[in-house]
């Protein structure tokens, strides 16, 4: 029996717009909570330590020691190849520790009581720059609890990220890690409304010292002293409304200083809700959820408190120690927690398929056949065969993530349409959801390569033309710039009326506008299709979307990172590379073409023009199966050997392209390249 469409519509179509759609559980409204009686965040701690009680709510592991490797890695001096030492750090982690609800309410109720003994008050704003971890949790827990508005800046976020995440909200407080200190110290004398600094774990007592110096009104408590202070005190009588903001959450700031968006308790506690009504008939009681986001990404926050809500077990990981690969005497944190349900963005599971790729790769020809026939048998589930390229072939694979991995959300970015396909395959036994802020939701039931998913009940979305470049409403099938509005949508960003008050962001009748051009599909699922401001107009008048072109091209193996350059007098798009030396290497290994580049240094590779050569033309190729238009294919590569990192400025601290910073860093070849014409015998055949 066919299934129902997965959105209805509902009301009057505007000049311009579609009619909005909801999802088919309830259109007639949308939902506000996921349960009588949770109406702010701290409800829903209370609501589970009432249901759950001493069941295991948060797991953490504990870093035993550290081990250093010494190990030679090639480096280039004055034009020549030397071999130089460089240490490596490897963790020994424990097993995993847990707490139950009851034990985290306990802990949660005595840290926000200290907080209120150390001077904070309701409405006050407390900062939270730490990573993700059982005690950022706490922290968070305990402002919702005494209705304090949180904060968010990333680990690793730079110093005048993290001078704007506290000046302009004035935090009173802020909460961080032992390595993070000295990046504290560099900028707090320039944050004067801070007047208490707590942290975990054991800093130098010279980075203590050095922050104490700065004034007297600045106090310095360790977590462990707060939680003692508020130990016994009675009970406080501060709790938020469900209009009091929660949380102040800093974008990762793509183009210029961060935003913060203001997410008030009803928001958050909609998505809870909007989440339990899509997905609560797929969600298992023994279900667990391994987080290593950082929890100053929306998408984290959400399904972590979500999760919570459903009484699932919490195990914070660390994004060095989630694989085999960075420790000693123990395994990865995924194959120790062994979790039915991951979040990530779209770098991580990229990182993951090719990781797996590599090591098929080195397994030889028989392996490399066995794997790849078995992936074709899984893709086209054929009967009894599946069966066995299950036990014989993915089993194994799985065991990389614990062997019971379930769902995985993806977040953040557009995900390629073969990463979804191949993470579904060889990894989950169903679903790939893909979710802004668990906005729109991939559904098992109507899962398929591709769309985002269903309409969160908790909202509803309609499509606005875009008629430049040809995206509209009328179209077979609709398109154009989603705009959402609901119980989950945020009024707007703190102390920005300038963006409150644009129509290009919030219309007039409470719509917000995405930026991103959507297009209904046959069975009711919305896809991602374009972002307005990455469209480009070629030389030709047709329009090419960078993110999508990268999100494709990126599936490459030979590509660890890209960003398409296009311009309005090119014919064709460029991209510049950021190679991934380990498949790079393994390419040239495997063909006597390239026999005396092999021992060359990453830099030299991507000075050759015989490697850009080679990438272009993978990627080309992976353009072809994707049926990619003549103006969307590459006219050249620029290959360079610098990692884009967040230190670097190149990507924000959500691992997000700084478009503008990358093109003015290589504007030099960039300007080489777009002048030139691309190399014939690359096109054949595309």
């Amino acid at each position: 029996m066919p299934l129902p469409p997965a959105t209805v519509e509902v009301g009057e179509a505007t000049p311009g717009c579609s009619r909005p759609r909801r999802a088919w559980h309830h259109p007639n409204y949308l939902t506000e909570r996921p349960a009588e009686g949770i109406n702010v965040v701290s409800d829903i701690l209370e609501y589970c330590t009432r249901k759950y009680g001493t069941k295991d709510a948060f797991g953490w592991r504990d870093i035993v020691a550290v081990h250093e490797e010494v190990k030679q890695v090639p480096k280039v001096v004055n034009g020549k190849k030397v071999m130089e030492d460089k240490t490596w750090q490897y963790y020994e982690l424990s097993d995993f520790k847990y707490l139950s609800f009851v034990q985290m309410s306990e802990r949660v109720h005595d840290v926000a009581k200290g907080l209120i003994e150390v001077g904070f008050k309701p409405k006050d704003i407390f900062n939270i720059y730490a990573a993700t971890s059982l005690e950022w949790r706490l922290l968070f827990e305990s402002c919702m609890l005494i209705n304090i508005t949180v904060a968010t800046a990333y680990d690793s976020l730079g110093e005048p990220g993290l001078l704007h995440a506290l000046n302009e909200p004035e935090c009173v407080g802020i909460f961080t890690n032992p390595e993070l200190i000295p990046t504290l110290n560099n900028i707090i004398s320039q944050a004067t409304s801070v007047r208490v600094v707590i942290y975990d774990g054991q800093p130098k007592e010279s980075d203590l010292e050095k922050l104490r110096s700065y004034r007297d009104t600045l106090k310095v408590y360790s977590l462990n002293e707060i939680q003692a202070l508020g130990k016994g005190k009675p009970e406080p009588n501060c709790l938020p409304t469900p209009e009091d903001a929660a949380c102040i959450m800093y974008t990762s700031g793509t183009t210029g200083a961060p935003k913060g968006v203001v997410l008030k308790h009803k928001h958050i506690v909609a998505v809870a809700g909007g989440v339990k009504d899509l997905l609560e008939d797929e969600l298992r009681s023994t279900d667990t959820y391994l987080a290593f986001l950082p929890l100053a990404h929306i998408l984290e926050m959400v399904v972590e408190l979500t999760l919570t809500f459903y009484g699932f077990c919490t195990g914070f990981g660390r994004i060095k120690t989630l694989t085999d690969n960075s420790v000693r005497k123990c395994y990865g944190d995924i194959r120790t927690y062994k979790p039915t349900i991951m979040a990530g963005v779209p770098t991580i599971w990229e990182g993951i398929r090719k990781s797996i790729l590599h090591k098929v790769q080195e397994g030889g020809a028989v392996k490399k056949a066995l794997f790849h026939g078995s992936l074709n048998v899984k893709r086209a589930n054929v009967p009894v065969l599946s069966n066995i390229a299950e036990k014989l072939v993915f089993s194994k694979i799985k065991e990389i993530t614990g062997g019971r991995l379930r769902f995985v959300l993806s977040g953040g970015a557009p995900i390629n349409q073969d990463t979804q396909e191949f993470l579904n395959i060889a990894l989950v036994c169903y679903g790939l959801t893909e979710t802004s802020a668990a906005s729109v939701v991939m559904h098992p039931k109507y899962y398929s390569p591709g769309p985002i998913g269903v309409v969160s009940p908790c909202l509803e979305i309609k499509l606005l033309d875009h008629p430049s470049a040809g995206y509209l409403h009328t179209n077979n099938p609709p398109q154009g710039e989603v705009l959402m509005r609901g119980n989950s949508v945020t009024e707007g960003y703190f102390k920005r009326p300038d963006l409150n008050s644009d129509r290009s962001i919030f219309t007039e009748d409470g719509w917000f506008r995405t930026g991103d051009i959507g297009q209904w599909n046959a069975d009711g699922t919305l896809s991602i299709i374009d972002r307005i401001k990455n469209l480009v107009k070629l030389q030709g008048g047709e329009y090419v979307a960078l993110e999508r072109l990268e999100s494709v091209y990126k599936s490459c193996t030979l590509v660890a990172n890209i960003c398409v350059h296009a311009h309005s007098e090119a014919k064709q798009p460029i991209a510049i590379i950021y190679p991934n030396e380990a498949h790079l290497r393994q390419t040239l290994d495997s063909s006597e073409r390239y026999a005396g580049l092999t021992d060359k240094s990453l830099a030299e590779l991507c000075g050759d023009s015989e490697i850009s050569s080679l990438v272009l033309k993978e990627c080309l190729a992976i353009a072809k199966k994707s049926g990619f238009k003549p103006i969307e294919l590459l006219q050249g590569v620029i290959l360079v050997a610098d990692e884009w990192t967040p230190q670097s400025g190149l990507v924000t601290a959500a691992q997000k392209l700084q478009r503008k910073k990358i093109e003015e860093k290589y504007k030099e070849q960039i300007n080489v390249l777009r002048f030139s014409f691309p190399i014939p015998e690359l096109f054949e055949n595309i």
